[in-house]
């Protein structure tokens, strides 16, 4: 791993929320994310099941975790499982934990190697009366590869017919949704490293400039500062491309009097920043492109003002749209009467603004939570209306984010220049 050791009281922590939330003798079963080929013998770059990762901190491929509170012996009430270290292998592909390691990363007091699973492993199910496996339980997901969970599951079931099964992805998708403030600290040095590598841009934006120059700028700010990766694909869209909302073609030239929106954000420690800015390709702002974007930003700012416990994602979604058709109809985009003859389930202010507000973030970028109950104390996510005029070739999106506290929220990102005074005034040195 590049980033600096985690503490490890964040994974101690997930662990004894997550059993809280057990059935009275129960044991709950995690599974790494597979190793997926690529092509040849090559493989993507190894990416660990969020929900494992939130439990104990392990970036490894061939990892388990169980959980058993109910364990008559109390060393395996929790218990890390690795691949036993293999001299040959890690001569091709570099060392793997050791336990003593693996401890100090996860917090965990017991570990044993996977090849010796097996033995341990079904006296503790014949004790248990209740089997937690785990599933994705994203809405978004899109994947239909049977993938190591799936396979696990159906595996156990044959195995053991007749205990009762649990979702662990009921209990995760609540918690995972509150982080707590260990969670919020790694989640700050990720916004961190994407906030410094914002004003290496500013510095480096110009016309003439590639996309894709703009992009490598980003890798080198982020791996520089010991993020992981990107934490999704780098949005690095000049011109009309602003309105292609995961536009990660990257290859056009920055032209002068264009606009250049980047969506871009460092991973760190396994947590995401996810930033949005909108700059002037040469530095300055026209008349029409700062009226559009200081619209822009106040509705991210009203938007931001609603953002505290009690409302929904769907209410606040509503008042956002609600605000975005007067300052619409300000900018000449839509009429009073387009207004008045609109289609209550697509409303006129969606040919401008086509996409939602916000979304929870955390280890994953679209992180788990809900969008139809209120929010709660602890939540973190996104702030990102847009506006994209197609008339005009021109896209502003404007984008933090926020913690979710007791009495409002918290911005994450509050210290990095949003302004078009800013911005411009940033460019300019």
């Amino acid at each position: 791993m590049k980033y600096l050791p985690l503490n490890p009281e964040l994974f101690v922590q997930n662990r004894k929320r997550f059993i809280a939330n057990m059935e009275k003798n129960a044991i709950a079963i995690f599974n790494s994310n597979d190793e997926l080929p690529s092509t040849g013998d090559a493989l993507h770059t190894f990416k660990q099941n969020a929900d494992l990762y939130w439990l104990c901190g392990i970036d490894q491929e061939d990892t388990m975790l169980v959980l058993f509170p109910g364990n008559p012996d109390p060393r395996f009430r929790e218990v890390l499982v690795l691949v036993r270290p293999n001299e040959l292998k890690e001569k091709w592909d570099g060392k793997r934990l050791r336990a003593e390691e693996a401890k100090k990363i996860s917090g965990i007091g017991t570990v044993i190697w996977l090849d010796t699973l097996e033995g341990v492993l079904q006296p503790w199910i014949h004790l248990a009366d209740t089997i937690y496996l785990n599933t994705n339980e994203n809405d978004r997901k899109a994947n239909l590869v049977p993938v190591r969970d799936y396979r696990y599951a159906e595996a156990m079931k044959q195995r053991y017919p007749l205990h009762q099964y649990r979702r662990s992805a009921r209990i995760l998708r609540d918690l995972r949704a509150i982080k707590t403030p260990q969670e919020v600290e790694v989640i700050q040095q990720a916004i961190d490293i994407t906030h410094q590598t914002f004003l290496r841009l500013l510095k480096f934006i110009r016309p003439g400039v590639m996309e894709y120059e703009i992009e490598a700028e980003i890798m080198h700010g982020f791996l520089s500062q010991r993020a992981t990766r990107q934490a999704y694909n780098s949005i690095i869209a000049s011109g009309d491309n602003a309105r292609i909302l995961h536009y990660i073609s990257n290859n056009q030239e920055c032209k002068n009097g264009d606009l250049l929106l980047m969506d871009f954000g460092a991973e760190y420690g396994g947590y995401n920043a996810d930033l949005t800015r909108t700059v002037p390709v040469n530095g300055k702002f026209t008349k029409r492109q700062k009226e559009v974007y200081n619209a822009c930003l106040h509705l991210h700012n009203y938007a931001k003002s609603l953002l505290k416990p009690g409302i929904s994602i769907a209410d606040y979604t509503d008042k956002v749209g609600e605000e975005a058709t007067q300052v619409f109809i300000k900018l000449a985009l839509i009429t009073k009467s387009d207004v008045k003859n609109e289609d209550r389930e697509n409303r006129a202010y969606r040919k401008y603004l086509y996409h939602g507000i916000s979304h929870h973030l955390g280890i994953d970028v679209h992180d788990l939570g809900t969008r139809t109950e209120p929010l709660k104390p602890g939540m973190v996510l996104t702030v990102e209306p847009g506006i994209y005029i197609e008339q005009e070739q021109m896209g502003i999106r404007i984008e933090n984010n926020v913690w979710i506290t007791k009495t409002g929220n918290k911005d994450l990102m509050a210290k990095i220049p949003v302004t078009a005074e800013e911005i411009e005034a940033l460019m300019k040195k």
